[in-house]
């Protein structure tokens, strides 16, 4: 069985909202049964009347030294967190195709060593908008990785970037969507020299 943590903010975590979590997002997570897994999620009510689905559920999986995320909001929370469950099972079959299955033809195809994942941290309270203070550090562990093992990762957590580590520079990259579509990557200058 997956370790699930429930937590909230700005609201208590009722009995009958963690058996919720633990039924749904407990459900989602068998289908995909892989060790080592483990799972928080955070409830959150938003008290602002203006917002019309105050009620959301942030899950955060952690999978073999990867992370997949989803936020799900919904006037209902119980709702949000059917919604969540659904997006957890989709990013969990993602991740099986993209990160699993690929690795297994790669090391089919030649007997190295499996390609390296990487470990994330959340990035989501970077982005808020605060006046002119910085509100929070992260620190994230960088591994080697291709950049269509970025692109992947930055799927994987919903993110609008990823921090990575380039395996064949040794180099700082980042890797973002686009809002036109699309994907760009940034790169240090220096990196134009061992193209």
């Amino acid at each position: 069985m997956v370790d699930i943590k429930v937590s909230g903010r700005k609201t208590t975590v009722t009995e009958a909202l963690r058996q919720a979590v633990q039924e749904k997002i407990g459900s989602a997570l068998k289908v995909f049964d892989i060790s080592p897994m483990s799972c928080d999620v955070v409830l959150r009510v938003d008290k602002n009347p203006s917002i019309a689905q105050s009620q959301s559920v942030e899950v955060t999986v952690f999978v073999r030294e990867n992370v997949v995320r989803v936020i799900s909001s919904h006037s209902d929370m119980y709702a949000a967190i059917d919604e969540a469950a659904s997006k957890v099972t989709r990013q969990l079959r993602k991740y099986k195709t993209r990160i699993i299955d690929r690795r297994q033809r790669t090391t089919s195809q030649r007997t190295a060593a499996p390609a390296s994942e990487h470990e994330v941290s959340d990035f989501a309270d970077l982005l808020e908008p605060v006046d002119d203070e910085l509100v929070r550090e992260k620190i994230i562990d960088l591994t080697p990785m291709s950049e269509e093992e970025a692109l992947v990762q930055t799927d994987l957590i919903g993110h609008d970037f990823y921090v990575f580590e380039n395996a064949t520079t040794g180099l700082i990259n980042v890797v973002y969507r686009r809002h036109n579509g699309g994907y760009g990557i940034i790169k240090p200058k220096i990196e134009e020299l061992h193209e």
